[in-house]
């Protein structure tokens, strides 16, 4: 791991979503050395990575032992490269190496990860990096487990989580065979104990086409699971058709259940107020209608106070020039959308989305 640690303490709560400017031109000025294959990709990187996964992944600073996301993480699974999504890692590979980092024994497939000197602070290191996206991952040791005796010093902020639950609807089916059937079952058990017993915490957003907000908070460590659907409406079991006219009252949004012990709903609903303009009525984009409306769905009073105080925050700060109207409402029936909207922009890499990270 290199030695900047200092440069992640993320500070005030509304300064942790984007890279700073300075930020952004020293990564510009790298050029190729970010490992960018084209300015399309890099405008691609500055919009859609937060601050933490920026300095990481693009100027190779190194997040804090013992406070990431992954480093005592044990569901199964692979983790891809933030970046590009490119498969890394196994959970069949970590193990706990007492560093306070994510560790793995070996990359998923060796192709995806590059190995290079590193002669910075003083030493000499392995430096491990994505071949193809060219992010910073961290550093490779000697002083693995067996057979390898390799140990993949990791940072979360570098990585995505993807459940071996949802390889096979993220993209990665090639890799469910990894996972016995035993292991789906017990991960499947466990995450229904989760639900039940409140570990993990369910809040519906809505900010205009639900494509591009589920794609960004999917993403998101400590997201467990999205889906898109309608909800706030006065129609019983409404379809696209109808909704889309803007004539039932209900918004497209997004269900997020989440692991609040990753990423807290003040986080989430950073994201939330920077992923999409929450000063315009009903309005995303080129996307007008009630049907678009920004919108939180809350399922608990602490939720509700949770917004509110979210939104006084946003407001203060000044941080949009127009006051938010974004509305703050009890969670009703949610009806699921029909599944070619689901994960759409996963099947369809290139669709349409009007949703990005706003640089404050």
């Amino acid at each position: 791991m290199s030695g900047l640690a200092g440069m992640l303490m993320l500070g005030a709560s509304l300064s942790f979503l984007v890279p700073a400017n300075a930020e952004a031109a020293a990564f510009r000025s790298r050029g190729t050395e970010a490992g960018m294959a084209d300015k399309k990709t890099e405008a691609k990187v500055l919009r859609h990575l937060n601050q933490e996964q920026f300095r990481v992944t693009q100027l190779c600073a190194t997040e804090n032992p013992f406070n990431n996301a992954y480093w005592n993480h044990h569901d199964a699974g692979i983790y891809v490269d933030v970046v590009d999504g490119k498969p890394l890692f196994s959970s069949k590979d970590k193990f706990d190496s007492g560093t306070g980092w994510p560790s793995f024994s070996r990359p998923i497939e060796e192709k995806f990860v590059a190995l290079s000197e590193d002669r910075s602070h003083g030493m000499v290191r392995t430096e491990v990096k994505s071949s193809v996206a060219g992010s910073h991952l961290g550093h490779m040791f000697d002083d693995g487990p067996a057979p390898t005796r390799k140990r993949y010093c990791i940072n979360s902020a570098s990585l995505r989580f993807v459940s071996a639950l949802n390889l096979e609807r993220d993209g990665y089916g090639k890799y469910l065979g990894l996972f016995s059937k035993e292991v789906l079952d017990a991960e499947k058990k466990k995450r229904s104990e989760r639900m039940k017993n409140g570990d993990y915490q369910t809040l519906v957003l809505a900010g205009g086409c639900f494509w591009g907000v589920q794609d960004l908070i999917r993403k998101l460590p400590g997201v467990i699971d999205t889906e898109v659907g309608y909800t706030g409406g006065f129609t019983e079991n409404p379809v696209y058709e109808q909704v889309k006219k803007g004539t039932t009252g209900h918004a497209e949004s997004v269900r997020v259940v989440f692991d609040p012990k990753v990423i807290g709903i003040e986080k989430l609903l950073d994201l939330f107020f920077t992923l999409h303009d929450p000063t315009t009525k009903n309005q995303q984009g080129n996307d007008i209608g009630s049907q678009y409306r920004s919108a939180i769905f809350y399922s608990s009073p602490a939720q509700k106070e949770a917004a509110l105080k979210k939104i006084k925050e946003w407001n203060d700060s000044g941080k949009w020039k127009r006051p938010i109207v974004t509305e703050v409402v009890e969670a009703s029936k949610f009806t699921p959308a029909e599944s070619y909207h689901q994960d759409y922009l996963v099947k369809n890499p290139e669709g349409y989305t009007c949703h990005y990270y706003r640089e404050f």
